[in-house]
């Protein structure tokens, strides 16, 4: 399907667009001063080893230490002509030590209260190939189809020659000369040596490589053969994409727009819009259905409701229909919003085991479409489906959004009633300890109006028992949950 990206800059932000059919697929923000860090090259020091959970905490000079699992040592598993789990790894106790200086490279930005993720097996991305400066093994992707496979990893292997270091092809490589090959490969290896020659000279928390802008990553890995234009609304981005298409990239600069409408880029397909319906609960299908996905820390859940859609032949009919709907919505709400990690889904039940079947089939068939790895197992026996999709960075919600202060992201709040019931019990139990002259309540505007109305005889009943004047006084800035207690 042919597809187009559009490109908003500002000098604080940029946003990507993935627009096919007329529909926003695919959203990526990067904020200057909030630019993820997957691919970045560290030295970092060993800060704790935990034998206990065979990982490490690396100190790279962030806020937070990042972490580093055994299983990412370089060479902790297996050698790539070994089957995985031939040999279960070295103790990380036995591979590491505090204080110890550690090339490192992020593998997952930090996410919530989470540090960064980090690898020792460094990976080098460019234009058409990926090197791997610590490993001798030549890949092809798995995109690229079998039968060509044998004979470009003997091109590569021949034009990778003796220097040391692996590569492995990249599916926009496929149709590269040998020219192309080799210029990536000088290019990769003189990346590598600028890396190395840093991290003698610089002390452990230094950053030695980062990985490209989301506006050069653009070009590297959301253009493919379906990509019709890159429409760019920046003049001065615009010509440096140009040049750097030009000298990386030739095929992505012949595609290259520079937008010039009066109206914003992102107004042509209502991309504003669809970045607030994707920030929303409640996601509205065409047939009248609907889905509510909510998500948490610990997994995103997504319900599937028939809504106002009632068919036009049976029930069963009626409930198939709006899952098959839903099934293609969930895949592109997971692309738009950047869902990751345990994702269940809760369709509609359905009691033929063909529609299942079918309701299944059409979701992996959408999730095949995603550039990160999705996983959907079967229906389980209460109906639900169980799937993961692979978490690099933050969501959506979680880059755009924060929790409620007034709920704390509960995404509720106490009813004033209960404010008040608080309040009363409060003032009861610093009776028992003090012995002011008044107590004051200072809550939010509509507790005091409850006190005044409906509570008043519980408020009055409560001052003759202690013996002591209540009075109130409303205080605008504060949440329904808030308030306070003044002793006079």
């Amino acid at each position: 399907m042919q597809q187009d990206i559009l490109i908003n800059w500002s000098p604080q932000e940029t946003r990507v667009a993935i627009v096919e059919a007329g529909a926003v697929q695919e959203l990526h923000v990067e904020r200057t001063l909030e630019r993820g860090l997957v691919g970045n090259v560290y030295l970092g020091k060993v800060a704790r080893v935990l034998p206990g959970m065979q990982s490490a905490f690396i100190d790279i000079g962030l806020e937070r230490a990042a972490f580093l699992h055994v299983a990412d040592l370089h060479g902790a598993h297996h050698k790539h002509d070994e089957p995985r789990g031939t040999q279960p790894p070295k103790p990380i106790e036995k591979q590491v030590f505090e204080g110890q200086p550690l090339l490192v490279q992020v593998i997952k930005d930090p996410i919530g209260t989470k540090g960064a993720r980090l690898s020792t097996q460094i990976s080098i991305a460019g234009r058409l190939l990926v090197f791997l400066p610590q490993d001798d093994h030549i890949g092809v992707s798995q995109k690229i189809p079998g039968a060509q496979r044998d004979a470009l990893r003997a091109r590569l292997t021949q034009l990778a020659g003796e220097a040391g270091g692996g590569f492995i092809l990249r599916t926009n490589g496929e149709d590269a000369s040998d020219a192309e090959l080799a210029e990536d490969i000088a290019y990769l290896r003189k990346t590598w040596t600028r890396i190395r020659e840093a991290a003698q000279r610089h002390p452990p928390g230094t950053l030695l490589h980062q990985d490209l802008s989301l506006l050069q990553r653009v070009l590297r890995d959301l253009v493919t053969e379906q990509t019709q234009a890159i429409r760019i609304d920046s003049r001065e981005q615009f010509a440096a994409l140009q040049a750097f298409a030009g000298e990386f990239m030739p095929q992505s600069a012949e595609r290259l727009q520079l937008y010039k409408g009066e109206r914003p880029i992102f107004d042509l397909f209502n991309i504003d819009e669809e970045i607030g319906k994707a920030l929303g609960r409640r996601v509205d299908l065409k047939s009248g259905g609907y889905l509510i996905v909510d998500q948490t820390e610990a997994l995103t859940t997504i319900d599937v409701n028939t809504g106002g859609y009632v068919g036009a032949r049976n029930f069963d009919d009626t409930i198939f229909k709006t899952n098959l709907e839903a099934a293609q919505a969930i895949a592109r709400q997971l692309r738009l919003r950047n869902l990751g990690g345990i994702i269940i889904v809760d369709f509609i039940d359905m009691q033929r085991d063909d529609h299942r079947d079918a309701v299944l089939s059409e979701l992996r068939k959408q999730l095949a479409r995603d550039r990160v790895k999705t996983m959907a197992g079967g229906f389980s026996q209460l109906g639900l489906l169980e799937m993961t999709r692979k978490r690099t960075r933050e969501s959506l919600a979680h880059m755009l959004c924060e929790p409620c202060p007034a709920c704390e992201g509960a995404g509720q709040v106490r009813t004033a009633r209960t404010v008040c019931y608080d309040i009363l019990r409060e003032i009861l139990r610093e009776a028992r300890q003090f012995n002011p002259r008044e107590y004051r309540i200072v809550a939010a505007p509509k507790v005091v109006e409850l006190f005044l109305d409906e509570e008043s005889q519980h408020l009055a009943g409560l001052s003759d028992f202690i013996g002591k004047p209540i009075s109130l006084q409303a205080e605008s800035a504060m949440g329904q949950s808030q308030y306070d207690i003044v002793l006079l």
